[in-house]
C-alpha cells in the first residue's frame, strides 16, 4: 500500500492550506467564539469550498461530484485542521452525504446530493442519543408506519452540525430492543418539518452542536435510506469513513500546535538561553515528533484501505483513531505546558488547539474504545 501523497494530492493539499491560510486563520475561531455565532462557521465560506471542488470530492461525477476517494479528501481535511477550520465537512460530506449517496435510492439522492455539492445544503447526522455513548445499535427512538411513509418520535443529542442545518439522516427504530442491531432505519429528514425541534448545545471547542427532538415527525416513504432494518450496517460504514475523515484533521491540528510549540521553544529565553536548548524538553519535542510521524501513517494507510474496501480497513480506521486521539491530546498538552503560565491564558492560541484535542478525542470513540475495537477485530 502506498502511503506517500501523489502529485496530485500534494497540489490539493497545498490548495487547502493557502485557502485556509488567507480565509480562515486560527483567528476566526476566535472571532466565532467571541461573537456566539449561532452557526459557528460561514455558509458563505463552506460555498466558495464547494465551487473549489472539495464539497463534492468523493460524490459521483453524475451529481456534480468529483469521483474521487477518501484520500483525496483526507489531504483537504488536513490543511483545514491546521487553522481548526470548522465548516461542516465530518456532518455534511461524509455521514450524511456519503450515507445517501452510497445507500440511498434514486428520489432521494436526487433531492439532497446535488444540492449538497453545490454547497447550499448542509445535513447533520442525528444518531447519537444520551445513553449511547459509541454504540451505533443503541437506538431508543421509535419510528412507525403512518400512510405510506413513517413518523418519528425520539431524541438525539451532541447532534455535529444541527443548528441552522437544512435537514438530517435520523436514525429511528422499527424492531427489537434499544440495542439490537437489527430493526435499526435511516430517514433524510428536512429541518424545518412539523415536529421538529432544535436546541443549541455549547461544547468545550466552540464547535456547532444541538440537541435534536422530534414529535411525530412525518416523512414518506422514499426518504429511507438503505434496506430496511438495517440502518446499522449504513450507519457502521459511514461512520468509519466519518472517522477517518476527523482524523485527518487531527492530523493537521497536531502538526500545527507542534510548529507554534518548536517556535516558542526557540524563542523563549531562560537563563540566558533559549528553553528548547534544554535537553529535557528537546527529548518531549522529539517523542511528540515522532508521534505525530507515526499518526500520519496510520491515517494515510487507513484512508487508503478504506478507499480500497480492503479486508482490514476497519483495524486500520480503529488503529488510526486511537493513535490520533492520544497523539492530539499529546500535543496540547504538552503545547499548553511548553508555553509555561501565559499557555494558560486565552491570549494565546495553543489552548484551542487542546480544546478541540479534547473533543476530537471522544468523538466517534476515543482511543480506548478503538484499542477494544481493534482486538475484537483482530480475533483477541
Amino acid at each position: 500500500m502506498q502511503i506517500v501523497l501523489t502529485e496530485d494530492q500534494e497540489l490539493l493539499a497545498k490548495t487547502a492550506a493557502d485557502f485556509a491560510a488567507e480565509h480562515s486563520p486560527i483567528k476566526r475561531v476566535r472571532d466565532l467564539r467571541d461573537s456566539n455565532d449561532p452557526l459557528g462557521y460561514s455558509r458563505a465560506l463552506w460555498k466558495q469550498m464547494a465551487e473549489l471542488g472539495w464539497v463534492g470530492i468523493p460524490f459521483p461525477e453524475a451529481v456534480g461530484g468529483a469521483g474521487m476517494g477518501l484520500a483525496e479528501l483526507a489531504v483537504v481535511l488536513e490543511a483545514l485542521g491546521r487553522s481548526l477550520v470548522p465548516e461542516p465537512f465530518l456532518s455534511t460530506v461524509l455521514l450524511a452525504g456519503e450515507a445517501i449517496s452510497r445507500h440511498g435510492d434514486d428520489a432521494v439522492r436526487a433531492e439532497w446530493l446535488p444540492r449538497i455539492v453545490r454547497g447550499e445544503a448542509v445535513m447533520a447526522c442525528a444518531y447519537p442519543e444520551t445513553t449511547s455513548r459509541y454504540a451505533l445499535s443503541q437506538v431508543a427512538t421509535r419510528c412507525e408506519a403512518a400512510g405510506s411513509g413513517f413518523r418519528i418520535t425520539g431524541e438525539k443529542s451532541h447532534v455535529l452540525d444541527a443548528a441552522g442545518c437544512d435537514g438530517f439522516l435520523v436514525s429511528a427504530r422499527s424492531a427489537g430492543a434499544d440495542n439490537d442491531p437489527q430493526g435499526i432505519e435511516l430517514f433524510a429528514v428536512s429541518a424545518d418539518a412539523p415536529g421538529v425541534e432544535i436546541v443549541g448545545q455549547t461544547r468545550v471547542d466552540h464547535r456547532n452542536c444541538a440537541i435534536v427532538r422530534l414529535q411525530g415527525v412525518e416523512v414518506a416513504g422514499d426518504a429511507r435510506v438503505g434496506a430496511p432494518g438495517r440502518g446499522h450496517t449504513v450507519l457502521e460504514d459511514v461512520v468509519d469513513r466519518a472517522t477517518v475523515g476527523l482524523c485527518a484533521e487531527m492530523l493537521g491540528g497536531m502538526s500545527r500546535a507542534f510548529e507554534m510549540t518548536l517556535a516558542h521553544l526557540k524563542e523563549r529565553e531562560q537563563f540566558g538561553a533559549p528553553i528548547g536548548s534544554f535537553q529535557a524538553l528537546k527529548h518531549r519535542a522529539a517523542e511528540l515528533f515522532v508521534e505525530i510521524e507515526l499518526v500520519r501513517s496510520c491515517v494515510m494507510a487507513a484512508a487508503r484501505a478504506v478507499d480500497a474496501e480492503a479486508s482490514d480497513a476497519r483495524k486500520l480506521v480503529s488503529l488510526a483513531k486511537a493513535r490520533c486521539s492520544d497523539a492530539f491530546v499529546l500535543a496540547g498538552n504538552e503545547g499548553v505546558q511548553m508555553f509555561g503560565g501565559v499557555g494558560m491564558t486565552d491570549e494565546y492560541d495553543i489552548g484551542f488547539y487542546l480544546k478541540r484535542a479534547r473533543v476530537a478525542e471522544m468523538t466517534f470513540g476515543d482511543a480506548a474504545y478503538h484499542r477494544s475495537r481493534w482486538a475484537q477485530l483482530s480475533g483477541y
